[in-house]
């Protein structure tokens, strides 16, 4: 990667997550429509772009972090976000491998650069990737990183990460195109590893990361290879296809020692396959294949702390063995399980913002699949996750959904949308009289200062509690309740009909009563509505129509 300072650039490493993020975005259905081994599940791309879009938004934390100072992150601070990001981001089969091959390049990486040190990132990824899967297969994705870090390694000496990257991704390019020679359910689907052209797209973005421009030769699908007298019934992933195989994939996050880790190998190894698990230093992404998910979940819990359980059945999928799709649904971020509560109870599907962690735009995409509906109303419900939600909308359009995205920018107008929200008109009208409505609504919210720092009202201390209204800070005062009188009293002079209360898990419902009387004595005509939000991190959230 360019040098700084004897140091991999960080940019470098941002730039190669933001390519390889849009090169798998324009790719990503071509490689689902490939993916027949170790299930035809058709999901590869999407899990790989799942995968790089966890590792690019931690790198863009680590950026983020910096943005009040001058300075950039180091490089090791980049490379090593990125492998983290990709590690609990990890989805499917191909993620987890994924993060294994951009967990060991990084630990590499974060020690210096140049062609050497690229040579031999790439040859510690492929060595780690192999070792995390229980029973290794050729004509994988294993199979291509390997000839990718031998190719990188027979580069010209002297040469630099720029060529090193050049060469691996011929290799790889040359390694993709004998797959289906090397593993027959590629041969009887007349297909090349979908986990193995996702890793030669990632390799073509660092090709143009480290260099400047993309790959000489861009990467084209041979032309399918079909047995003569192939029976086209056969199932194209051969033992592996439909019927043949557990009905569950399990992933979890693992909170645990290295010893319990090879206890837990040895467990899910004896209760299913295509058994994955990877990471270190206490935190593991495990992956595995059963029929029994309970008793994978179970090890789990011996084992450590497992938690973003995720299990998916495989004989539902294969089958669609699912309802005809309702005509249109409203999927909606909240910020606490009690709002969240409140809006499943009005029919819309929910996700949950916790703070701190936003959700990523496969977790939305995910949700409106949920949905199962054919037209999506989303409620993002926070000025920050526009582009997510953009990108989730995206994802579901093409898959045939009608989805259309309302800018809300706080939970309360997501309250007042969902409230006016009616399936029985025309999707477009919907779509218009929720959008009104949110935008007739204004929005505030009270936060516990951290730190001394300025704001649009002035300095404030650590402690003291600041009333935002409309994002921006508008009160700086001592006390919730004393604040949010102050906050109330500025919303109402402008007008308004209702005044809703969003109370956090900690805030009594005394001030839910008080700030009540306070909107009867100044306001007659205002109705309050109170709800309680559970854990929201806010203490109290304010919306006013």
């Amino acid at each position: 990667m360019p040098q700084t300072a004897d140091e991999p650039d960080a940019v470098a490493v941002r730039s190669w997550c933001s390519l390889a993020l849009e090169a798998l975005g324009r790719e990503r259905e071509a490689i689902d429509a490939i993916n027949v081994y170790p299930v035809a599940d058709g999901d590869t791309g999407t899990n790989l772009y799942l995968t790089v879009e966890s590792a690019a938004a931690a790198v863009e934390a680590v950026f983020a972090a910096h943005e009040t100072g001058t300075s950039v992150p180091s490089a090791a601070d980049a490379v090593r976000a990125m492998a983290h990001g990709a590690l609990i981001g990890a989805r499917g089969n191909s993620g987890t491998i994924l993060a294994q091959l951009l967990r060991g390049m990084a630990g590499v990486l974060a020690e210096g650069t140049g062609g050497d040190r690229m040579r031999l990132a790439l040859a510690r990824a492929a060595a780690w990737a192999r070792e995390a899967v229980a029973h290794p297969v050729e004509g994988t994705v294993l199979t291509v990183a390997d000839r990718a870090a031998a190719a990188a390694g027979q580069a010209a000496p002297g040469a630099d990460t720029a060529e090193v990257a050049r060469a691996a991704y011929e290799g790889a390019r040359a390694a993709l195109d004998a797959t289906p020679g090397q593993l027959p359910a590629l041969a009887r689907a007349g297909v090349v590893d979908a986990g193995g052209r996702g890793l030669v797209t990632l390799l073509g973005a660092l090709v143009e990361a480290v260099s400047g421009r993309g790959p000489e030769r861009p990467y084209e699908a041979p032309v399918p290879f079909v047995p003569a007298g192939g029976d086209d019934t056969e199932c194209p992933a051969g033992d592996d296809g439909d019927g043949g195989g557990p009905a569950f994939e399990v992933i979890y996050l693992l909170e645990a020692g290295d010893e319990a880790v090879e206890r837990l190998r040895a467990r899910l190894d004896a209760l299913g396959d295509s058994l994955v698990v990877v990471g270190g230093d206490g935190l593991w992404n495990v992956h595995v294949h059963v029929d029994d998910a309970g008793a994978a979940v179970e090890a789990g819990v011996e084992a450590g702390r497992p938690y973003r359980i995720r299990i998916t059945h495989f004989a539902a999928d294969r089958a669609h063995a699912r309802p005809e799709p309702a005509r249109r649904a409203v999927v909606v971020v909240v910020p606490g399980d009690g709002l969240a509560a409140l809006c499943r109870e009005a029919g819309a599907t929910t996700v949950l913002a916790r703070p701190g962690e936003p959700p990523a735009s496969g977790e939305l995409a995910d949700a409106v699949r949920r949905a199962h509906a054919r037209e999506v109303v989303l409620l993002p419900n926070d000025a920050d996750l526009r582009h997510t939600a953009a990108a989730a909308a995206e994802q579901a359009r093409a898959q045939g959904v009608r989805v259309a995205v309302i800018p809300t920018r706080a939970a309360v107008q997501g309250i007042a949308a969902l409230a006016v929200h009616e399936p029985d008109r025309s999707f477009d009208e919907d779509v218009v009289a929720m959008t009104s409505a949110a935008g007739a609504t204004r929005y505030a919210e009270l936060a516990v200062a951290e730190r001394q720092s300025w704001t649009t009202a002035g300095i404030c201390q650590a402690g003291d509690v600041l009333g935002l209204i409309d994002g921006d800070v508008a009160v700086i005062g001592q006390d919730v309740p004393g604040t949010a009188r102050k906050v109330l009293d500025r919303m109402l002079a402008a007008g308004g009909e209702l005044v809703t209360l969003v109370l956090g898990e900690d805030t009594p419902p005394s001030l839910a009563e008080a700030l009540e009387q306070h909107v009867r004595d100044g306001h007659l005509a205002v109705d309050t509505t109170t709800y309680r939000g559970g854990h929201q991190g806010a203490p109290l959230l304010i919306g006013v129509e």
